[in-house]
């Protein structure tokens, strides 16, 4: 499946590719991309579906093997051969499956999904959904309601310890990604069909969870543990869900520290 894909590309360096979340986009990585820019060419994608990246011609890919088979079909098409990759959520699965298959150098997966039992699963599609129904009210409503500090707080408390860090605007964007995802509802239903992550990275790997997760639990972290037991697992202190706000120096240091052990 060929597959179009908008990013925002900025450094020089090894590739670092980076996969948001289900809802999201490439904005989500906003806060760290200076820094890992640093270090890195860092592409920071729009998943099919979701952001500027429109769903592909024959539909959204139909679950994670075709899904991970598109993304590394494009990396390959834009040259992009074993670059490093980190994924939050949605993305971090992506990430550990690209690991798995061995087309990329080194995976830093962030909550990813795949390690929650059918109950927390259902329980992390119940809240995402919800979020997004408070997104389809009119659009002047939404940018209405993410004007004031308080409401904005209300509205990405469930994904963010410190939701209050959004400024007015990105939290516009980011209501509006959840918005528009086209592909929401299809990744939804397959991710309620039962995925799990069962695959043997053989590149370095690190698994980030926020001790302060609301969507996928931190006690999913400990199955990541056992699952992965040669990967490296950190705990990401007074982070939720999305850390890349909550604490974008922590989080940019765990990346590096990742793409940084398979240079070595």
């Amino acid at each position: 499946m060929t597959i179009e894909v908008a990013y925002e590309r900025r450094g020089a360096g090894e590739p670092l590719v980076l996969i948001h979340g289900i809802g999201h986009h490439w904005r989500a990585w906003e806060p760290v991309l200076d820094r890992l820019a640093e270090h890195h060419d860092v592409i920071a994608i729009d998943l099919p579906g979701f952001g500027r990246s429109p769903v592909p011609p024959g539909g959204m890919p139909d679950g994670m093997p075709q899904t991970v088979a598109a993304v590394a079909q494009w990396l390959d098409e834009q040259g992009l051969h074993r670059p490093h990759v980190a994924g939050n959520s949605l993305g971090g699965a992506i990430a550990l499956e690209l690991a798995a298959a061995g087309v990329v150098a080194s995976a830093t997966a962030i909550s990813p999904a795949g390690f929650w039992t059918r109950r927390h699963m259902r329980y992390a599609l119940i809240v995402l959904t919800a979020m997004r129904w408070g997104t389809l009210l009119p659009q002047p409503v939404v940018r209405a309601n993410m004007r004031p500090s308080r409401t904005r707080a209300l509205a990405f408390a469930m994904l963010m310890r410190h939701p209050g860090r959004l400024d007015a605007e990105r939290a516009v964007s980011d209501a509006l990604a959840l918005r528009g995802a086209a592909g929401f509802r299809p990744v939804a239903r397959a991710a309620a069909r039962g995925y799990e992550f069962r695959g043997v990275p053989s590149v370095p790997v690190t698994v980030a969870w926020g001790d302060r997760d609301r969507i996928l639990l931190p006690r999913q972290a400990g199955t990541a543990r056992e699952r992965l037991p040669q990967a490296r697992h950190v705990t990401l202190p007074g982070c939720g869900h999305v850390p890349m706000s909550d604490d974008p120096a922590l989080l940019a240091e765990v990346i590096l520290a990742t793409t940084a052990a398979r240079s070595a």
